[in-house]
């Protein structure tokens, strides 16, 4: 008893080859995608140190003005504020020692895993 060619289906053969194509592209796309992933979260993270970086020349401008004079990074950080909050990032601002840039570090909030610093160089 032959079976109509609209019956006839897959060998085995071919289902192992079909899922042994699909494990291979899987292998290649899942790291991949969480490679991008995690690139994406380090330039949103770049993208907070860029607006602590406006918040700091806004502050400098805002400070000098009022004073008559250039403030010292200690007022501008205090100013600021040590730690503050840019939608999913926590910015760090720390003054560099005896120069007079302040360092940005931007720290994801709970799931978001991003990570980026940057310095904001005092105006002369």
């Amino acid at each position: 008893m032959s079976l109509p060619a609209s019956q006839r289906g897959f060998t085995l053969i071919e289902l192992i080859a079909i899922l042994v194509i699909l494990g291979i592209l899987a292998s290649i796309a899942v790291p991949k995608y969480y490679d991008i992933t995690r690139e994406s979260q380090n330039k949103a993270a770049l993208q907070a140190v860029t607006e602590g970086k406006a918040r700091l020349s806004m502050t400098y401008a805002r400070l000098f003005l009022e004073n008559g004079a250039p403030p010292d990074t200690a007022s501008l950080v205090a100013s600021v504020g040590a730690t503050t909050s840019v939608g999913d990032y926590i910015l760090n601002f720390s003054s560099m020692g005896a120069s007079s840039d302040i360092k940005i570090n931007a720290l994801g909030k709970s799931v978001v895993q991003g990570t980026n610093s940057g310095v904001w160089l005092m105006p002369k």
